[in-house]
């Protein structure tokens, strides 16, 4: 992982991520940037975040939940751990943490709350602006593994011993849109393996892993590829990219692309429109950033 690149400048969809009913659910941290709507659930070890985020019903997390200002959540909030909720943040339902309780200014909580631990009514700083004014103060005087360590401590680390590794965490970007109709992101867009995805999914870019299915389309700016066993239930479209279909990969729908890079293993069920070159091989080799 790079302490330089933002880690929200981009939608990642972790392993095994479902929809379930109205709940997107993960076994892994959940972060989304400020200013984002989530009409799901959400359902996940920690939940973070930023300012100004819409949840469209409840959320439960396993570990801490930290809400920034402003948010907006129509349900339930459970959390196992502890919880920071920001100033004017409004609660449709209940508030149940199961640990201790720090929250801002007129929180607005309307079916009550209750918490095991301590409980401190204070204005904290938004938790996703104090992490990058931590990190940002550790690379201005040269503290790069001390950063890292941090970063790591939050997002899990990729580098450690199998037998160790946290699950990598779900995360929706600064201003983007997550509903059952549609996925809509202004970032590349990575999706894991063993994923059930309802909605359309729009990003700059798509990199879709292993035996997914997602009930919709894909649609980006630039390239999009589908992994080994994936069913997309939708078109896959790209205004200017390349898109790279691997064996065992089924499209139900169109494929509308500048380049298509087919698997002669791979399935397409409607018309295929490349501007360019299209070709038909017997190995996938996967473009990796």
């Amino acid at each position: 992982m790079s302490i330089r690149s933002d880690p929200l400048e981009r939608l990642a969809i972790p392993d095994g991520t479902t929809v379930e009913e109205r709940d997107l659910v993960t076994d892994g941290d959940v972060i989304v940037g400020g200013q984002s709507t989530v009409e799901f659930g959400v359902r996940g070890r920690t939940v973070v975040a930023g300012e100004r985020v819409t949840f469209g019903h409840d959320i439960e997390a396993a570990g801490d939940c930290r809400l920034d200002m402003w948010c907006d959540v129509a349900g339930n909030v459970l959390v196992g751990e502890d919880a920071y909720i920001g100033e004017r943040t409004r609660i449709g339902g209940q508030l149940m943490v199961s640990g201790d309780l720090d929250i801002g200014d007129d929180v607005d909580i309307e079916r009550g709350f209750e918490a095991n631990g301590w409980i401190v009514i204070r204005n904290p700083m938004p938790t996703v602006v104090f992490f990058f004014v931590y990190l940002s103060h550790l690379l201005r005087i040269g503290e790069e593994e001390e950063a890292r360590e941090a970063a790591e401590e939050l997002l899990g680390d990729a580098e450690a011993d199998e037998e160790d590794e946290e699950p990598d965490p779900l995360i929706v970007p600064r201003g983007s849109s997550v509903s059952d109709d549609a996925w809509r992101v202004s970032k590349p867009g990575v999706v894991g393996d063993d994923c059930r995805i309802h909605g359309n999914i729009r990003a700059t870019s798509l990199d879709v892993g292993r035996d997914n299915n997602v009930f919709g389309s894909l649609r980006a700016r630039g390239d999009i590829t589908v992994g080994e066993g994936t069913r997309v239930h939708g078109d896959v479209t790209t205004k200017r990219g390349t898109v790279r279909i691997a064996p065992g990969a089924e499209i139900l729908g169109d494929v509308a692309c500048e380049d298509l890079s087919l698997h002669d293993d791979a399935a397409i069920d409607g018309s295929i429109r490349a501007r360019g070159e299209m070709s038909i091989h017997r190995e996938f080799a996967r473009e990796t950033e």
